[in-house]
């Protein structure tokens, strides 16, 4: 492993934003799949046969869960069309930046509209305290595994790292890099 991380070039500032973009694409990718499932599922909703049995507060519950749901899938996307506008005028920082404002705007959108979903679907099956009850704990769920793990963890460094980094600056390797911590 260390004879793996001594190898590791140090990045251009270039080849840097290469990687974050690519990395961010790739990430992008997995939540849109997402999102476009279940925006086409709340499309789909209303032409249901049980949907007319719905209550006010349920209908209004499925129109944040649909908006949400469509504020997501524009979120998630913008980042290609962004790459569009600005193809081959060396904007890639900017790029990057305005991305991963979208993609953090996009899965906010998208917990308003999982929770939503989740409060429908259980007020239509359960009493509605319940409903609330399990909108809250999915709610925490989603915050606890998108914003406060990742949130605290961002200037932890495990010991393992932090022994290989030790080995790999007293082995006399210069110009290793350490592990991109930008990502």
């Amino acid at each position: 492993m260390v004879a793996e991380k001594a190898r590791i070039k140090p990045e251009t500032e270039k080849q840097r934003w290469d990687r974050n973009f690519a990395d961010l694409l790739q990430e992008l990718r997995v939540a849109q799949t997402g999102i476009q499932i279940l925006f086409a599922f709340l499309l789909t909703l209303p032409f249901s046969s049980g949907f007319p049995d719905v209550t006010q507060f349920q209908k209004d519950t499925y129109v944040v869960a649909l908006l949400a749901a469509a504020g997501a899938t524009a979120m998630i996307i913008a980042p290609v069309a962004f790459h569009r506008a600005l193809f081959r005028q060396g904007r890639k920082p900017e790029l990057v930046r305005y991305a991963h404002r979208m993609a953090s705007g996009g899965l906010a959108f998208l917990l308003v509209s999982m929770v939503a979903c989740v409060l429908l679907v259980t007020d239509f099956i359960l009493a509605r305290w319940i409903a609330f009850l399990f909108s809250a704990i999915t709610a925490v769920f989603f915050l606890t595994f998108w914003a406060a793990i990742p949130w605290f963890r961002r200037n932890w460094i495990d010991e393992d790292d932090e022994e290989e980094n030790e080995e790999i600056s007293g082995s006399g390797v210069s110009g290793a890099a350490p592990a991109a911590r930008d990502s």
